[in-house]
């Protein structure tokens, strides 16, 4: 055989650029920007958002004030808000509101029965990372709805996103008229597993949102 030629027919000279070229595609693969993220999709804030905003708004919706919430499951919800680019939304809020475990929201529209030791509505800022953690129940249903929870997010005067946390695998969430209506993708954006903890529940619902 041509001492000039490689066991596949190239120059000896070719099949080495050839490998020395290959890492720097292969790095220059990597290096391309990731996909961007899709919206988690937004939904109807419903009539029970807080006319007027409770004095105790932190993100422990039981305790309100003084006041201790023994009723229903001890529930943590945590997660994290991030642009469409993955970036931690630094400076945005994010806001929660539910009923009570008797279905009853802190609002006239629902005759004001909610228990006054569940403080209903909590408010808390995400951190350098854009990680946000609040302490409530697991959320119940109450007629013509599946449990869910209300979620905003703000970024100073800025309402970016209005939308709903459902169950995975709750039974009503087929029946619910907003949870039927999402798509398949839609639906599993913002439907999340609750699972078992030593003091109770806990939920993880990641966020992404256009900035």
């Amino acid at each position: 055989m041509n001492a000039s030629r490689s066991h596949m027919g190239l120059p000896r000279r070719s099949v080495a650029a050839a490998l020395v070229a290959m890492p720097a595609l292969w790095l220059g693969a990597r290096a391309q920007p990731l996909a961007p993220r899709r919206a988690t999709p937004s939904q109807t804030e419903g009539p029970f958002y807080p006319v007027t905003l409770p004095g105790d708004t932190d993100n422990d919706l039981l305790h309100n004030g003084t006041l201790n919430y023994a009723a229903g499951e001890p529930t943590w919800i945590d997660g994290s808000v991030a642009d469409l680019d993955g970036r931690p939304l630094g400076g945005a809020f994010v806001e929660i509101w539910q009923c009570d475990q008797a279905g009853h929201y802190h609002h006239p529209g629902d005759g004001d029965r909610a228990d006054r030791a569940f403080q209903g509505f909590g408010r808390v800022a995400v951190d350098a990372q854009g990680r946000y953690r609040f302490r409530t129940i697991r959320p119940v249903p109450y007629t013509g709805r599946t449990p869910h929870i209300h979620v905003k997010v703000k970024l100073g005067p800025r309402e970016l996103l209005t939308t709903q946390l459902y169950v995975a695998g709750a039974p009503g969430n087929a029946r619910d008229f907003l949870w039927r209506n999402l798509s398949e993708q839609d639906r599993a954006a913002i439907t999340v597993p609750f699972e078992r903890a030593p003091d109770g529940w806990k939920a993880s619902f990641p966020i992404v949102v256009a900035a």
